[in-house]
């Protein structure tokens, strides 16, 4: 035994000891001054707080913070700071040690960093908060001093989706649901493409591994037929570039599983009909620095000459860089083969950024304190002051303040001039009202409407890219809720938020003197759980609602809120009951008084054990109406406040939000069904129309399929008809058949499920 054991520790000394050099070989390749000595303090004093501890994968579990260092120091292009506080960031939270022994040991810099990276332990939360949101918050918090705590964050992340396969799958739900939702598009707002591209693939991979496999199998088949069309294209391209003495190179770009995906779930398209698979990217060296913006275009002239470029496709990100520095010359070509081509034109320097994002923009200098940085991207500072500005204003639910700051990492941007020709970079989709509060919260709360080009235009104008815009205000004027419903920025819709708020805590107050004096009354206590009852009854979420309700007098409490209190009426006669409408109904009808009650989740209920629905059990979880998920669909549990458990598909957006904020609540759920009940699902149809069309596709319904239709919608313009059609199905794979066998149907050109 004693043998036995002295293998394993020599094999896991080989194994750490391996990859720390590993690190180091990268780091000492790397620009960074060579700090090995800080960088192996760092490793040594993390190897013997860890000491003994194992991953859920069996390995040693320093071997983790190595991983985590390395995608810092290799795939992100960070210095000794950074890979020092990645090699200690679960030192605090997993061992004995303080903030302050990782400060008197590594200086303040890295204490603060690793201070940012560690959870929130022992907090008391609100009913309504999440602590997985406060955690979130403090990480953004400590990020706007220093953005090298986000940029670590999202290596540990990348690193804990790449050994997901250790966890339960309710845990693999919560942490690629987070990462889709909060940590891919922080990556893509940073620019770490290739990040966000993998932690993307790795959560589809886990939330629907079937549809994963499928679209990576097509890959492999199309691969040969894809190089055959690459090396056909690129051919002419390559023997431009030369004649033109460039120093250059030429990369065929795949479209990744989760963007396949996503355009067959948005377009309601199969793999097939996905053209775009295979783009081009050619990387070029300029002789000078100040020649890239020309040989950029002098490029764009010679592929010109050899192909057809598409009018509406051109995107000059060279003059106007994206907000996170992405710089490139994008063009979509005819190819001989008839097949539309994106080619992304860029230099080296411009690859660098696209794939290490800011981190390739800044300048390291050495202090006393060590490695320093200084970083003068005014627009990652405007964005990084919109995060602040957003937590300092206290969200109410961790809901709303996730969807803040998800806002707020917008992929699209739109160029907007204010009178004087300034520029200002906007979220696509913005309006007047926006564009206001991004120059000031007086001017927006004030703003009146806008001249639009010298055009008057009112608050909710939607701006588009190269719009000159002035604002115009008015001291009488005050915000309005319905201001809410038509700004998109992050910044815009947290002020207008927080204005209202303050507005309405006098309200609250007085609608919260109200009911204590109403529950006095009738000799009752205002505790949480009679509170909350009121909600229910009256169709609210939150108290702030019913106290703003009972303020503004839009609800009044009556004998019948008193009778619900003391449980006179009868289960099901509140409100609440409209939340959750059923939609599953039995071929054999059941007697209502056989319907099932609603499980209610024990204090000692294991969650890492799937729950199984089948014609027995469906009826004890709630559906809700968000997605309507049915047999086939890859769904998950969420435990409710009341610890009844509500059933979602796992890409449903509402998941994705529970997900995020309160992912210890997340079970897998799996189906057992056996062809018995029916469930709604609604076929979208396209194509050419013709006279006895309909006729046809009702006939396969019926006759051939012995189908239920319960609904029939079709519309016709210039010889092009959209129908939808409402039908009764069992699972996932009988809808995928009516959709197999309606394809044969002459002119129907496009046939998708709606989801």
């Amino acid at each position: 035994m004693d043998d036995e054991q002295a293998r394993r520790e020599a094999a896991d000394d080989k194994l750490i000891n391996d990859a720390f050099q590993k690190l180091l070989d990268d780091y000492l390749a790397s620009r960074h001054r060579k700090k090995v000595d800080l960088i192996t303090k760092a490793f040594n004093f993390a190897r013997q707080a860890h000491k003994g501890v194992r991953r859920l994968s069996g390995e040693p579990y320093i071997m983790h913070p190595i991983a985590v260092a390395q995608i810092v120091c290799s795939e992100i292009g960070l210095g000794s700071t950074s890979i020092c506080s990645a090699l200690l960031h679960d030192v605090v939270e997993d061992t004995d040690y303080t903030v302050e022994d990782i400060s008197n040991i590594f200086g303040p810099k890295i204490a603060q960093i690793v201070d940012g990276l560690t959870k929130i332990s022992g907090g008391i939360f609100g009913e309504q908060a999440s602590a997985q949101a406060e955690n979130f918050k403090k990480l953004l918090l400590t990020m706007s001093e220093d953005i090298r705590v986000i940029l670590i964050k999202i290596a540990d992340r990348l690193h804990n989706m790449r050994t997901l396969a250790s966890q339960s799958p309710n845990k693999q739900y919560k942490i690629a649901g987070e990462t889709l939702y909060i940590y891919a598009p922080l990556a893509h707002r940073l620019g770490l493409y290739k990040i966000k591209s993998e932690l993307e693939n790795l959560s589809f991979k886990f939330e629907h591994p079937d549809e994963y496999a499928l679209i990576e199998n097509k890959l492999a088949q199309t691969q040969a037929k894809r190089h055959e069309l690459f090396d056909q294209f690129t051919a002419p391209i390559e023997k431009a570039l030369n004649n033109m003495g460039l120093k250059y190179y030429i990369k065929e770009r795949v479209k990744t599983p989760y963007s396949i995906w996503q355009k067959m779930q948005n377009k309601h398209v199969t793999f097939e009909e996905i053209y775009d698979i295979l783009a081009v990217r050619i990387i070029f060296t300029p002789e000078k620095r100040e020649d890239e913006t020309k040989d950029c275009f002098n490029i764009y002239i010679e592929l010109n000459k050899i192909y057809r470029s598409h009018p509406d496709r051109l995107r000059d990100w060279v003059n106007h860089p994206k907000a996170n520095g992405y710089q490139a010359l994008h063009v979509t070509l005819m190819s001989k083969q008839g097949h539309w081509i994106e080619v992304q034109i860029r230099s080296d320097r411009m690859d660098e950024v696209a794939e290490q994002g800011f981190a390739a923009h800044w300048k390291y200098k050495e202090g006393e304190n060590g490695e320093e940085y200084t970083e003068d991207e005014t627009e990652l500072n405007e964005w990084l002051h919109t995060i602040k500005e957003i937590l300092d204003d206290p969200q109410p639910d961790a809901m709303d303040f996730l969807d803040a700051i998800k806002l707020n990492l917008f992929a699209s941007e739109i160029f907007v001039f204010t009178p004087k020709g300034e520029i200002k970079t906007m979220p696509a989709g913005c309006t007047a009202l926006d564009f206001a509060f991004s120059i000031h919260t007086f001017l927006g709360s004030h703003c009146i409407g806008a001249k639009v080009n010298h055009k008057l235009v009112p608050l909710s104008h939607k701006l588009q890219s190269g719009d000159q815009v002035e604002i115009l205000t008015s001291k009488s004027q005050h915000v309005q809720p319905s201001w809410i419903n038509f700004v998109s920025s992050a910044k815009a819709k947290a002020k207008i938020q927080s204005i209202l708020r303050r507005d309405n805590r006098e309200i609250q107050k007085t609608g919260e003197e109200l009911l204590t004096e109403w529950l006095k009354k009738n000799d009752m206590e205002p505790t949480p759980a009679v509170i909350d009852q009121l909600c229910e009854l009256h169709d609210l979420r939150r108290r702030e609602e019913l106290f703003q309700a009972l303020g503004e007098k839009s609800v009044l409490l009556g004998e019948k809120d008193l009778d619900d209190l003391k449980g006179k009426n009868k289960k099901g006669q509140g409100g609440g009951w409209r939340k959750y409408v059923p939609f599953v109904k039995a071929s054999t009808s059941k007697k209502k008084d056989d319907e099932q009650e609603l499980f209610v989740v024990p204090d000692k209920f294991n969650r890492k054990k799937p729950i199984y629905i089948s014609e027995e059990t469906i009826g004890q979880y709630k559906f809700r109406s968000c997605c309507h998920p049915i047999p086939g669909d890859d769904i998950l549990g969420y435990i409710d406040n009341k610890n009844q458990i509500e059933i979602h598909k796992r890409a449903c957006p509402v998941a994705n939000k529970l997900k995020t904020s309160y992912g210890n609540r997340i079970l897998d759920a799996k189906w057992d069904m056996h062809k018995k009940l029916f469930f709604d699902a609604t076929i979208r149809l396209g194509g050419i129309d013709r006279r006895g069309l309909l006729n046809d596709v009702t006939r396969v319904l019926s006759n051939q399929l012995n189908v239920d239709i319960r609904k029939v919608m079709f519309t016709t313009e210039d010889g092009i008809f959209e129908g939808w059609i409402d039908l009764r199905v069992h699972d996932r794979d009988n809808v995928k058949s009516i959709i197999d066998i309606l394809k044969q149907v002459d002119d129907l050109k496009e046939i998708s499920q709606i989801m």
